[in-house]
Parts: C-alpha cells; structure tokens; sequence
C-alpha cells in the first residue's frame, strides 16, 4: 500500500505541495528550537557570570583584608579552594561529582609567582590571559589550550599592582545542550518525515477528488449530460467546486434540452407554413389572371411574416429560457408605457365590445429592455384580444406594492381551463378552441424572469380569468427628483 502511495499512476502536484509544506514545517520547527537553543544558552550563561562576578567580589574583599605576609598565599589559596568547589550543579542528582571546573589565579608584580587553585591548565591560563587582555570586572569567554570547553573569566583588580582571575567551565551544563541538540535532531527528523508521510496522503487525497471532477467532466459529452460530479460529505472548497460543475451541468443541460425542443417544434410547426407558401405561389404561378396572382402572393407574404414571427418569438423564448436573454435594462416609466399600449388597443377591444376599466398609479418606474417590455405587455393584450368572446368586461389595474409594480389584468370570460392552468406557461401549450402556437404566454413568462419579476394566474372559483405580471420597481422617478 504504501509503494503504491509513493509511486502514482500519473503525475500530480501532490509532491510540489508536500515538498513546500514540509520544507516550511522543518524550517520553521528548526528556526524555533534554535530561538529555544539561544535562550536556554544565554540563561546558563548569565548564571555562570553571576556566580562569577560574585564569587570574584568576595575574593577581592578577602584580598584587601588579608595582612600581606607569609600566611598571605596560604589563606588566599583555602579560599579560593572553597570557592572553586563551590561552582553551580556541582554535584548531580546521585551525589556524583560533575563536569563542572574552576580556576582561580592572582597575578602579582613583575617577578612574584602568580597564586593558582584549579586543573593542571596554568600555563595555557596564563598565555590565554595575556592574548585576551580582558577587561576588569566583566565576564567574557576565554579559549584555552587543553580545554574542551570554553571558560568564561572575570578579572578584578586590586592594591598593590596586583589581579585576581576566576574562570567557570560549566561542561555539565554544555554536555546538557548537546544532549539537548542530538535529541532535537532525532525527534525533529522522525516528526518531519512522518510529517511528509501526512502532507502527501492529504494532498492526494485532495487531489484525488479534483481527479475524479476531471474525469467526470472528460466523459460527459453532447449525447449524455446526465454524469454529476461527486460532490463529497464534507461542505469544503473542493465540494462547492463540485457543486458548481453539477449547477454549470444542469444550465448545459438545460439549454441542449431547449436547443433540441425548439429545433424540433420548429422543424414540426414549419412544415405546415412552408407547404401552404409554395402551394399559393404555385397556384400563383399557374394562374392566367392578374388579379388572382396578386392575390395568392400576397397571401403567401403574410403567411411568411407568420413564420417569421413564430422563429423569431421561439429563439427570443430559447434565449430567455436558457438565461441568455441578452438585456438592454433602462430607466422606463411603466405607466406610460401601459397607457400607450392600451390607447393602441382600445379600438380593437371596442370593436369586440369589450368594456375596459383601467386604474393606472402614475409615476410608477422599472429597470428594464423597452423592445421586451413593450413585448411583454403588448402579449398580455393580445391574449384578452385573442381568447375572449365578444362583450366581456376587462379590468386592467396598475399599482407598485412592496418594491414591486404589479400589472393586474382581470375578465369576466370563461377562464383557463382547470388542466390548463398549471401549464400555460410552457411553450406549444395552448387551448383546445385556441388558433396560437402556444407561444405567447410562455414568452412573456420568461421575459417576465429575465427582467427579475415573475407572471402568476391565481385560481377564481367566481370564473373569468386574472394575470398578475409583477417586475422590480420604484413609485417615483429617482434620476429627477
């Protein structure tokens, strides 16, 4: 299993991410056990020249006090003796001595023997001492001959030309931080490997679930549009990722279905069209009297101009259907726009008898495309016109409620039939006594939605019909106040 994580089928970005994740993780863990290092350093450090510039101060004081005759050097000597071993973790936890050394040197005038307490290391002390130069009462590090491990010195100087040295080799406490090091090293490589180890079946198995997207992706084509890609338990990124392809998918979908559906009922209403055309201009074409041919001709012109009609409402329904409705949205004045429709077809709904009663709120403004609107509007009239029988009252009312202006169109006619009534919004659906192609409704339904608004037929057991169109507005004209 585990050759089979580290030898994939394909090349993958897995290894980039796992390299830079573990390179930053062993950088970084390496950078903050080094601050770690420092810090305890410095505070081994800032113990030993505490103890030594104290011990160095009493050493001094004893100097100063201690009559300069023969018992001089003897005294200096137990002294020095008794602060030598009195150096910080002398002793470990068994009572064992440890690493842990100390000097003590005095040098006098030129010719008098220098007074040493300490290892077998004054010569080099001494050569050591000179080079350096120290300066009094400030703890340095000193390298000497012989000594595995740096000392730290302070001098002090006192009467009579003379200075005292005291020197600390803490080796416990250096063979502590190299303890300290080694381990580091061996945790620190275990824990960046396993590290390693971690990033990469994460990363892997994210990727792997961006695989299997583009695979899913791969195999759909124009035939089968019916693949999803998983969309996985977990609410991540890779999931919305998931849920966006599946949302594009549907939208494809939906559009091929469109596509074949408008390709098909157009194929099927043309043939009808396209017959009666060539039959009239052949009958045209065959006729010896003037009169007679013009009035074929235009006969087929006007059956052209329905045909146009028809390919021209089915593409823009297409279009508003997919959601590719391609909007020219302005500043339009929705009750004037009403009102001159109904000033249009006043006449035509007269001359069926119909009685109009239009309430129209002025000053009523939506954002919108005028040709679709006009579209729109002109559609709903069409339909009164078209379905209503003669004498029928129709009630037309303008109003903006709730951010929302709403264009009431109530009859007194014989309603949409109870199985009709939930889908008279689809394309090619239509009545029984109807002469339409079932477009009307259903372009000005989509129309409706492209422009953010919605058409609705709410049930009227008293009968007649009502048509509520509702799209996004404003009572008042904003750009002029």
């Amino acid at each position: 299993m585990f050759s089979k994580l580290l030898k994939p089928s394909r090349t993958t970005a897995a290894w980039r991410i796992t390299i830079w994740t573990t390179l930053a993780f062993a950088l970084g863990s390496a950078l903050a056990f080094g601050i770690t290092y420092v810090v305890v350093a410095n505070s081994v450090r800032e113990r030993s020249d505490a103890w030594l510039s104290g011990e160095a101060g009493v050493l001094g004081e004893v100097s100063n006090s201690t009559p300069q005759d023969a018992l001089y050097d003897r005294i200096m000597e137990e002294v020095a003796e008794l602060a030598t071993h009195e150096v910080p973790d002398e002793y470990g936890d068994h009572g064992q001595r440890s690493n842990s050394s100390a000097f003590f040197l005095q040098t006098g005038i030129s010719g008098e023997t220098p007074l040493w307490v300490g290892p077998d290391l004054r010569d080099s002390v001494l050569q050591a001492i000179q080079k350096a130069k120290l300066a009094p009462d400030i703890p340095q590090s000193l390298h000497i001959d012989g000594a595995s491990v740096p000392f730290r010195v302070v001098a002090r100087n006192r009467e009579h030309g003379r200075t005292i040295y005291l020197g600390l080799s803490d080796n416990a406490a250096m063979h502590l931080l190299q303890r300290l090091i080694a381990q580091f090293l061996m945790v620190w490589a275990g824990t960046v490997f396993l590290g390693f180890i971690i990033s990469y079946a994460s990363a892997r198995g994210t990727l792997l679930r961006v695989e299997h997207i583009s695979e899913t992706v791969a195999r759909i084509g124009s035939q089968d549009l019916s693949s999803r890609v998983p969309e996985g338990k977990s609410k991540d990124e890779i999931s919305r990722l998931s849920s966006t392809f599946n949302q594009m998918l549907d939208r494809i979908q939906a559009s091929v279905h469109q596509l074949r559906v408008v390709t098909d009922s157009v194929a099927h209403d043309m043939k009808s069209p396209v017959t009666t055309i060539r039959g009239r201009l052949e009958v045209a074409l065959s006729t010896s009297d003037e009169g007679g041919w013009r009035e074929h001709v235009a006969e087929a012109i006007d059956e052209l101009d329905r045909l146009s009609h028809f390919l021209n409402t089915s593409l823009d329904l297409a279009e508003a259907e997919a959601g590719a409705l391609h909007l020219n949205r302005e500043r339009l004045n929705f009750s004037a726009l009403v009102r001159q429709q109904l000033d249009l077809y006043q006449p035509a709904l007269a001359a069926h008898n119909h009685a109009l009663i239009a309430e129209l709120e002025d000053h009523v403004f939506i954002d919108g495309d005028l040709s679709l609107i006009h579209r729109i509007v002109s559609n709903l009239f069409e339909n009164e016109l078209a379905h209503l029988p003669d004498g029928c009252r129709i009630h037309i009312r303008l109003c903006f409620r709730e951010k929302q202006a709403h264009l009431i169109i109530e009859d007194s006619g014989p309603g949409f039939p109870a199985d009709l009534r939930s889908h008279v919004f689809e394309r090619f659906v239509k009545g029984k006594q109807s002469r339409g192609r079932g477009l009307g409704l259903a372009f000005v339904n989509a129309a409706a939605h492209a422009h953010g608004g919605c058409v609705k037929i709410p049930a009227r057991p008293s009968g007649g019909a009502e048509i509520i169109l509702s799209l996004p507005g404003s009572p008042l004209d904003q750009s002029s106040s």
